[in-house]
């Protein structure tokens, strides 16, 4: 993706939830464009999901429909541990 997809993406990465803005934006910032294209994507359609299903996922009180989105919903909450410990 280019530079300005890429903007997009921190754009709307911002939900205006303060608890999914903490786990999104540093995996954004930090992690998003060194993925594949093909993992963007999938972190491209983790954004269109509704913010409650994001959160519920994210704080694992479930998990996604499908083994992409789980995935990327893992690299997230991988993230969010190397940037505590940090």
């Amino acid at each position: 993706m280019n530079e300005i997809e890429l903007k997009k993406m921190w754009w709307h990465s911002r939900r205006g939830m303060l608890e999914l803005d903490l786990l999104l934006l540093p995996f954004v910032t930090d992690k998003l464009p060194g993925l594949q294209e093909g993992q963007q994507k999938i972190y491209q359609r983790l954004l269109e999901q509704e913010d409650q299903d994001l959160f519920t996922w994210l704080i694992e009180k479930e998990t996604a429909p499908d083994e992409e989105l789980k995935q990327m919903v893992q690299q997230i909450l991988a993230n969010n541990e190397r940037q505590i410990k940090k």
